[in-house]
């Protein structure tokens, strides 16, 4: 049974400009701020930074990991409070937790995640609303 408190298992995902160049293609985003330092530098940005999506999605992996079903989450939210700066070769390293923090209607949970970068947020009030693991 899952309770208030309960943790989900921790993720850390590497975000390289490979996978940001894949995803373009996937999304159909081709804005050069996600692959091209020298205009993302060109308009203020310290480097390329991932799509905003992607890292969302990313985010939302711990929580359908540990449901065993996508089809699980009911709502999915996010305030985006600073961009994933990826550097080229290494890339960027997001640090994913998630905890119950309170039992909602028809057996779901609300699942709050923190999603770090180098210490720093990324995402804020990052919530989803799940069917939790049998």
């Amino acid at each position: 049974m899952t309770e208030v408190g309960t943790e989900l298992p921790a993720q850390t995902f590497t975000i390289t400009r490979a996978d940001l160049v894949r995803y373009a293609g996937a999304s159909g985003d081709f804005n050069p701020i996600h692959w091209n330092e020298r205009f993302a530098t060109s308009v203020g940005l310290p480097n390329v930074i991932a799509h905003g999506m992607y890292t969302m999605a990313l985010v939302a992996r711990v929580v359908t990991d540990w449901a065993g079903d996508p089809g699980a989450v009911a709502e999915y939210s996010v305030r985006f409070t600073r961009p994933v700066v990826v550097p080229d070769p290494d890339g960027a390293t997001l640090e994913v937790t998630g905890v119950v923090s309170a039992l909602g209607d028809a057996g779901r949970v609300v699942v709050d995640l923190k999603a770090m970068v180098d210490g720093q947020t990324v995402l804020a009030k990052a919530r989803a609303t799940v069917r939790p693991p049998a």
